[in-house]
């Protein structure tokens, strides 16, 4: 009788172990799901609103794992500015450094080893060519024509199927690169706030309009997708499967919202743009 006690709490401690240890498993996985992003650098860009050809609205933030620095800049018209950090965040860069095009997207293409820009309408994309600083001195163009969804579309690189990503819409749209175009690989429909579990909803157009005009690669696995949802003030991370959400990610009260471009993903780090202070806030 003493022996079957004896065995009987030991196989009900195991179970006990068991069963904590698939608790705690279970509540970091939904915390990993569903979570508050906090804020750990900012990038404060060049010029003041004063300024002649100061720039409004961000195109985007890539980080360069060759150079280690981070490369951020306007939209909208050549002589706007480009700036580059260290990884603490300190620009390096002077004030005359622009982004020579009229850049929408921005991204670090390592395929080639190369900083990358898509530009309005059919200007084209664009490689910058950097001295041995880390710096932007010159570029060339990739190649020109309509190689984006539409003529405002900021493209985000998705380094794991080595194509240029866009919203179009309710979908993603995936491009992949030749010598001479870049040309639509495939389409992903994104099913705005809803889990497989609840199916497809009939009002995603109407839903969309909540959602930024960007979208970001992020390269986790079944979370590749991010748009920023204005309405909710949060990130929301689809799957490149089925477009369905996988994570929520809750941003704080004081993070700047645009319902276009100021929003970007890179090293880790989600970046929204301060229109007002001129500077790339980094949450994560």
């Amino acid at each position: 009788v003493v022996l079957s006690t004896f065995v009987t709490k030991k196989i009900m401690k195991k179970y006990i172990v068991f069963i904590v240890a698939l608790f705690l498993v279970s509540s970091t996985n939904l915390f990993a799901q569903n979570r508050t992003l906090k804020q750990v650098m900012e990038l404060q860009m060049p010029k003041t609103a004063d300024d002649d050809f100061c720039g409004t609205r961000g195109a985007g933030v890539c980080w360069n794992p060759i150079t280690k620095k981070y490369y951020a800049a306007f939209c909208g018209n050549t002589d706007f500015p480009m700036a580059v950090f260290t990884p603490a965040g300190k620009r390096i860069s002077g004030d005359s450094l622009t982004t020579m095009e009229d850049i929408r997207g921005i991204w670090f293409n390592p395929s080639i080893n190369r900083i990358m820009a898509n530009c309005y309408s059919e200007i084209g994309w664009i490689n910058y060519e950097l001295n041995s600083a880390g710096i932007p001195t010159t570029n060339y163009y990739k190649f020109t024509g309509m190689n984006q969804p539409n003529e405002q579309s900021a493209g985000s690189y998705y380094s794991l199927l080595k194509s240029v990503v866009f919203r179009d819409g309710n979908q993603v749209v995936l491009y992949q690169s030749s010598a001479d175009a870049a040309e639509v690989k495939e389409s992903v429909q994104i099913h705005w706030g809803r889990k497989k579990s609840q199916g497809a909803g009939e009002d995603d157009e109407d839903v969309s309009e909540s959602y930024n005009s960007n979208v970001v690669a992020t390269n986790i696995k079944n979370a590749e997708f991010g748009f920023l949802n204005t309405a909710n003030r949060q990130i929301e991370l689809y799957n490149y499967n089925e477009g369905y959400l996988q994570q929520t990610l809750k941003l704080p009260e004081s993070a700047p919202l645009e319902s276009s471009f100021n929003f970007a993903y890179s090293n880790g780090i989600y970046w929204l743009f301060d229109i007002a202070n001129r500077k790339w806030i980094g949450y994560k």
